[in-house]
């Protein structure tokens, strides 16, 4: 009899029985007893050993019954021949004809039992009896050794140390196992044979006192938990995680069971962490309490915002003590129809999350308003809930002050476009038409006199509009640029030398402005004359006149002067073979107003610093080997 029965599908573990015996009739009969004597039973049965042995290789057998008696081998060759491959299956010898030699012989042999056949249905409840208890103890044996294995595989995959111990001063170790010696740098064996003491040996000695308090208060509760230092055989510090419980008493004192970790590691994660957590939070208290703006970190009490921390502007701007500023309610701050905003919803926004961006107005403790814009995000505590917010006050008095600089500064350029070009034009114009008139030299006066006003509105203009703020910056080739805004002015017999071939990222239109500007003043106020007669009336580049705009001398033609565009490390430079400008007064050419020449505006080298300021570049005025002046535009970005 084979296959799953109905005890396989009751949760039954059923015991497969193999019967063998050369009478056919016998086994059979047997078969049906053992299977009603106990459900659990499945029983094949066969007639011989070989047939016996064909049975256990192919189906799993949990028990052998076998006669001693068989035609072709006695049961006990046919145990030899089974202990052969299946040392621990039970084996029982059921014969008629048994003596204490064949007994011997069979223990010997290794045999699990002895019986003997008897009349009646009662040797087969004695044979079921024997088989179970049989199969019984096999299965407990071999859960034994499995589990015995599965601890053993366990203890030794730990990352640590499990012991037996007894809950006494210096807690004598009865058993350890696992990691001792890589933890602790002693053996097992010291440890267990109590040449070393794991209370007085190995704990820590400023935690000993600590550790038997915890130890036992955990005890009341049947477990404890507890972390402590050990020191190992060559000195060493560690830390160590451990977990146990009482498990048994012997001769009075409590025996422990548990298990030892290292967390050194993890120690020093945390202490690496904790330092990182208190550095970053001193960054953060810095960054906060100096911040150039007001901020303030509030706490919902009952849903209204009230002060939990601010930082130095905010006290200092409000003019009141930090004392009487925190814990108080962030709306006495506010001025009235600030405060509805808050309390009316503004309040609860911010902690909902909703980016915040609103006209606040403040009152300081002298009661004056402050107009600032506010931005408020959400707090969160440790455990990453709204707690509060952080609000920041952006002080925009000065920012609306600059605002109406800004509109005088445009609107007084719309009149120097408008208001003052049209009548220049017309007076330019009425002027060539008196030329058709009368051509006396005072029209001479009055062009140059039109011709300085025309120059004068162009380089405000330029000065107002340009060098505040650069557009997008790109690649630009300062080649090409030169030869371009070189061929836009007039430069008579002068010659453009370009020495470079950088790309440099800038607004173009603006270093356009810089290049002619540039451009101008060299070949305006250029010269390969001697220097020595250079004039000191007032014209040129005199010791006491080094002031030049963009058209700001004088016309010495520029003849046969030569400009070079070259290139710097960090920048670039133009500079000419003209007679030069003193050291003593470079300092003042950039100012603006200020001009040698007669009909000069002054404002040419000014709008030059401009474009340069609003790059970010530096610009300085030096001599060119050549003896001219050199300007060297430093801090520029080269593009790729």
């Amino acid at each position: 009899m084979s296959g799953d029965t109905a005890d396989d599908r009751d949760g039954f573990e059923p015991i497969r029985v193999l019967h063998v015996d050369d009478d056919p009739d016998f086994v059979a009969l047997a078969a049906t007893f053992l299977e009603r004597a106990d459900e659990q039973f499945v029983v094949e049965t066969a007639t011989s050993v070989d047939e016996g042995l064909d049975r256990i290789a192919e189906t799993d057998v949990d028990c052998v019954v076998s006669d001693y008696e068989m035609p072709d081998r006695d049961g006990i060759e046919f145990l030899e021949a089974v202990r052969e491959d299946h040392d621990t299956l039970p084996f029982i010898l059921f014969t008629g004809k048994g003596s204490e030699s064949v007994a011997s012989e069979a223990i010997s042999a290794g045999v699990t039992d002895y019986l003997r056949k008897r009349t009646g249905a009662e040797q087969y409840d004695l044979l079921a009896n024997r088989i179970e208890n049989a199969v019984d103890a096999t299965r407990s044996r071999r859960l034994l050794t499995e589990r015995t294995r599965r601890l053993e595989t366990l203890i030794s995959n730990l990352p640590g140390i499990v012991y037996r111990c007894r809950n006494e001063s210096g807690w004598p170790m009865e058993s350890v196992a696992g990691e001792v010696e890589r933890l602790t740098g002693y053996t097992d064996e010291r440890l267990e044979g109590g040449d070393v003491s794991w209370g007085e040996d190995v704990l820590h000695p400023e935690d000993r006192e600590t550790m038997w308090d915890a130890v036992q208060d955990g005890l009341d509760d049947g477990a404890f938990e507890v972390t402590y230092r050990i020191v190992t055989a060559d000195g060493t510090t560690k830390w160590m995680w451990e977990r146990g419980r009482v498990v048994a008493s012997s001769n009075g004192a409590d025996v422990l069971e548990g298990f030892i970790t290292d967390i050194t590691d993890r120690k020093e994660r945390e202490r690496a962490l904790e330092r990182r957590t208190d550095e970053l939070e001193s960054k953060y208290r810095h960054l906060f309490e100096e911040a150039p703006i007001m901020a303030v970190v509030t706490r919902a009490e009952d849903g209204r915002p009230v002060v939990d921390d601010c930082n130095r502007q905010f006290v200092e701007t409000l003019g009141y003590d930090r004392d009487d500023i925190v814990d108080a309610e962030l709306a006495s701050f506010y001025a009235p129809e600030s405060r509805r905003e808050l309390l009316e919803g503004g309040y609860d926004r911010a902690l909902a999350g909703e980016f915040m961006r609103e006209s606040r107005n403040l009152v300081t403790a002298d009661g004056e308003v402050v107009e600032t814009v506010l931005h408020a995000v959400p707090h969160h505590d440790a455990n990453d809930e709204i707690v509060g917010t952080l609000a920041l006050y952006v002080d925009v008095a000065e920012r609306k002050t600059l605002e109406r600089q800004k509109e005088r500064l445009e609107e007084f350029a719309s009149i120097v476009s408008h208001d003052l070009r049209n009548p220049l034009n017309i007076a330019q114009s009425r002027t060539r038409l008196a030329r058709e008139d009368c051509d006396t030299e005072q029209l001479d006066h009055v062009s140059r006199a039109h011709d300085r006003m025309a120059s004068l509105i162009d380089d405000l203009l330029t000065l107002a509009r340009h060098g505040e703020d650069v557009g997008e910056l790109e690649a630009v080739d300062l080649a090409v640029l030169a030869e371009r805004c070189w061929a836009d002015i007039p430069t008579t017999d002068a010659t453009l030398a370009v020495e470079t071939a950088q790309s440099i990222r800038a607004d173009r239109g603006q270093l356009r402005q810089l290049l002619q500007n540039l451009f101008s003043n060299s070949v305006e106020h250029g010269s390969t004359g001697p220097r020595s007669q250079a004039p000191e009336d007032g014209e040129g580049r005199s010791p006491s006149d080094s002031r030049p705009g963009a058209d700001d001398s004088v016309e010495h033609g520029g003849a046969n002067v030569t400009v070079t565009v070259g290139a710097l490390d960090d920048g670039f430079y133009v500079a000419d073979d003209g007679p030069g400008i003193p050291a003593a007064a470079r300092d003042t050419v950039f100012e603006a107003g200020y001009s040698t020449a007669a009909d000069g505006t002054g404002f040419g080298l000014r709008i030059v610093e401009r474009v340069a300021d609003a790059h970010g570049w530096t610009v300085e005025l030096a001599e060119s080997e050549a003896g001219g002046a050199r300007f060297e535009v430093r801090g520029v970005a080269f593009a790729s």
